[in-house]
């Protein structure tokens, strides 16, 4: 079923201590409201409205860089008010709408079937999960403490499902200063029927610092390492430099390949597209292709680097071996390590290039090219 969604990710999180607003924040590698974003986009949502605050343009922007289909809309000093705004900017018709909070970033494609398939038979539908604690109610005075009852409490969370003419109606009726906690609220005091679907312990709200602790904690138990690797050679032709690890050393050769023959860097990006499980080199840069001729191999590097973070995986770290007689590399090495982490965004204490010969056996002994291996670890969900 289609559906179209608002994001809400205009609050300052000032509960969430230092370090600027929450959405903005990274978890686990990403922006928080990266996350939902790339959860609704992946599942095929007809349209995504971001509400964000005033002057919050240049870095949603970045926090959304390479994701396709959303918007941005300016919120309000409420949140009712926010969604007001991203309710206005959402196309009219009777696809379903949800409205989630960008501080809750592990949404799941199944807790929106869910949430989809309950809308069919009611005029809103939210995950909720039900309230395991005992509850107290606080006294003032000598009076203390009181127990109240939790039976028939559930904690609701986002996203909330509604039909669009429902919500629309809800939310034309709502005072202009009411301010609910959530949307159902608004469709449940117009008269609309809301119905609870299972709540998911990973759509908790990051309000507080130890939250986000919590979240990488999370994160780090679901997630293991994978291992590629790769390796490449070019042989030398004419010219008067070589490219190795996306630095031009000077030499008394060039060396040969349809691209700028970065032995290092196209042994890398394999070993990086190989942890993936994403292929080689070849298939995301045919050398049939001319468009690549000549090309920069920091181009198929970053390439590299941007599927791992499309599919939520951080790199740990990159070993490169560069094989050869000639040019000396110690010389570079540093340079080396500071250009390859620069283009996949890590710290360069992550990054080690290495240089060993063949004891002038084989064809890199006798000078007619140069070898490379690599060795990257990825941290990826399971």
């Amino acid at each position: 079923m289609s559906y179209r969604v608002v994001v809400v990710a205009a609050g300052s999180g000032e509960r969430a201590g230092p370090g600027g607003p929450k959405q903005w924040r990274r978890v686990g590698g990403r922006p928080v409201a990266r996350w939902s974003l790339e959860a609704f986009v992946d599942h095929g949502a007809a349209q995504v409205v971001v509400v964000i605050a005033a002057g919050e343009h240049a870095r949603a922007a970045e926090a959304f860089a390479g994701l396709t289909g959303w918007s941005l809309v300016v919120g309000g000093a409420t949140r009712t008010q926010s969604v007001r705004a991203g309710l206005a900017a959402l196309e009219t018709d009777d696809l379903p709408i949800l409205i989630h909070d960008a501080a809750r970033p592990f949404l799941k494609g199944a807790d929106i079937d869910a949430l989809l398939a309950a809308v069919e038979q009611a005029d809103g539908a939210l995950p909720a999960l039900p309230v395991a604690d005992t509850l107290k109610t606080h006294l003032l005075g000598a009076l203390g403490v009181a127990t109240a009852p939790r039976e028939n409490l559930w904690r609701a969370q986002t996203p909330q499902a509604f039909r669009a003419a429902a919500l629309r109606a809800a939310y034309a009726a709502c005072p202009a200063d009411a301010s609910p906690t959530d949307d159902a609220a608004v469709v449940e005091r117009h008269g609309g029927k809301v119905v609870l679907t299972p709540g998911d312990p990973m759509l908790f709200k990051l309000t507080y610092p130890e939250d986000f602790a919590m979240a990488e904690a999370m994160l780090a138990a679901a997630r293991v390492t994978r291992i590629g690797q790769g390796f490449d050679v070019h042989q030398f032709g004419p010219g008067d430099a070589v490219w190795l690890c996306g630095v031009r050393v000077a030499h008394g050769q060039g060396l040969v390949g349809h691209s700028d023959a970065d032995v290092g860097l196209h042994a890398l990006t394999d070993a990086l597209l190989g942890a993936m499980g994403l292929g080689d080199i070849g298939d995301h840069f045919p050398p049939t292709d001319p468009k690549w001729k000549g090309a920069d191999s920091a181009v198929f590097l970053r390439h590299a680097g941007h599927l791992i973070a499309e599919r939520g995986g951080s790199i740990v770290n990159v070993d490169v071996t560069l094989i050869c007689e000639a040019p000396k590399i110690k010389p570079h090495r540093e340079v080396m390590r500071a250009r390859i982490a620069g283009l996949l965004g890590i710290d360069v204490s992550r990054v080690s290039v290495k240089a060993t010969t063949t004891e002038q056996l084989g064809f890199t002994g006798r000078g007619e090219g140069i070898a490379a291996q690599a060795v990257a670890a990825v941290s990826a969900p399971v």
